[in-house]
């Protein structure tokens, strides 16, 4: 807090009632790797080799093999093609008309894992999207399709969804997500259009692969990506975390250090843990500014308060059993979830799982008298 008050043209700010507003300061939570000058080891860094090579062993375990990732460059090639032939030269095929299209996701990323052949393209229409249109389009790019490849006419499908449609083969799948152009977003009506809020996450999907491959082209942060990739599915505690989420944790873990240079994955891995641990996702923290979005918005805010402490809580018991020595069952080389929930001992260490801090207000009825100041972390609650 600044000394001498809330300073600022007419004083502090006054809410209903007479109260005083208060001022929301957001706080970084302790992170040794931004203050380590202050704070000198009185003994030898421990030998972290173990832990560094279990989670290279890892992540070749969790990448997608040359066979998988050709599968699903084949597929995304020949719909590609399709696309572009519709956007120059449409035809007869007048259900809709076609911007652009833009692959987004972890295939585009480089972060893909193994088992999960999936590429997403995100297709912006000129025209308005109805529901009809947009399962006209998948059927013709499938019928377009299976003339250039009638051998794969028994495996190919076409799934129309709420986000656009799927085209899969025996190998792969890409899924096709549907958005329009800005302009077109006041035009939608909800009974004949896909949903406002999913075509919106759709134009942001562009804008996050678009910064991705601008700002976290290093393979550590990819690495490191997978790795929390794999983490999430296999805790439950860690679920609400959406994949923006990982990859701008993953990108703050390996770059944001005093010297710029990027961390080694294992060092990265631990802070991540430790960060969550300490509160980066929790209401006050300053946690992690959407760098593609105005307003300085916190992506953390996309949780509701529950599942803030539930990622927090987690995290505080990972990282106990991580550094007791329970580094392959956390990783996921041996073992399965249950350390999360269930106590465990580590080198004569006994970690329990900790509890809820946050207790969900009981709902008020209508009528009664509530708290008329917004909870600071509330005002700038925002989808993310």
């Amino acid at each position: 807090m600044m000394r001498g008050g809330v300073r600022g043209r007419g004083g502090p700010r006054m809410g209903r009632g007479g109260y005083k507003m208060k001022t929301f300061v957001p706080r970084l939570p302790f992170d040794i790797y931004l203050c380590e000058p202050a704070f000198q080891r009185a003994k030898p860094a421990p030998d972290e080799t173990p832990l560094q090579q279990a989670l290279l062993k890892r992540n070749t375990d969790l990448s997608p093999s040359p066979t998988e990732q050709t599968a699903v460059l084949n597929l995304v090639t020949k719909i590609a093609t399709v696309l572009d032939t519709l956007i120059v030269t449409p035809g007869s095929f007048d259900a809709c008309q076609i911007e652009e299209h833009r692959q987004v996701g972890s295939y585009k990323k480089g972060t893909m894992r193994t088992n999960h052949n999936v590429a997403d393209v995100v297709v912006i229409l000129k025209t308005l999207p109805t529901r009809e249109a947009v399962e006209a389009l998948g059927n013709q790019v499938t019928e377009e399709l299976r003339q250039q490849e009638p051998a794969d006419v028994l495996v190919m499908a076409m799934l129309p969804n709420d986000r656009g449609f799927e085209i899969s083969n025996s190998e792969a799948t890409v899924r096709v997500l549907v958005t329009t152009v800005h302009q077109n977003l006041r035009k939608l009506d909800p009974e004949l259009h896909l949903d406002q809020k999913i075509l919106q996450s759709h134009l942001a999907a562009i804008r996050h692969s678009r910064w991705f491959e601008e700002n976290a082209h290093h393979s550590s942060i990819k690495v490191l990506i997978r790795l929390l990739r794999d983490l999430k599915n296999r805790f439950e505690g860690f679920e609400p975390l959406s994949p923006w989420m990982l990859d701008l944790l993953a990108h703050y873990a390996v770059m944001n250090n005093p010297s710029r240079q990027a961390m080694s994955v294992h060092q990265a891995y631990r802070r991540c843990l430790q960060l969550l641990a300490a509160g980066l996702f929790l209401p006050g923290s300053a946690g992690i500014a959407d760098p593609c979005e105005g307003g300085n918005i916190r992506v953390h805010t996309a949780m509701t308060l529950e599942q803030q402490d539930q990622v927090c809580l987690t995290a505080q018991t990972l990282l106990r059993a991580l550094s007791h020595g329970g580094y392959k069952q956390v990783i996921g080389l041996e073992g399965n979830a249950s350390i999360a929930t269930d106590m465990t001992v580590w080198e004569g260490i006994v970690v329990s799982p900790l509890e809820k801090a946050y207790e969900k207000p009981p709902e008020r009825k209508e009528g009664e008298p509530g708290d008329e100041l917004a909870d600071d972390d509330d005002m700038d609650m925002a989808d993310n």
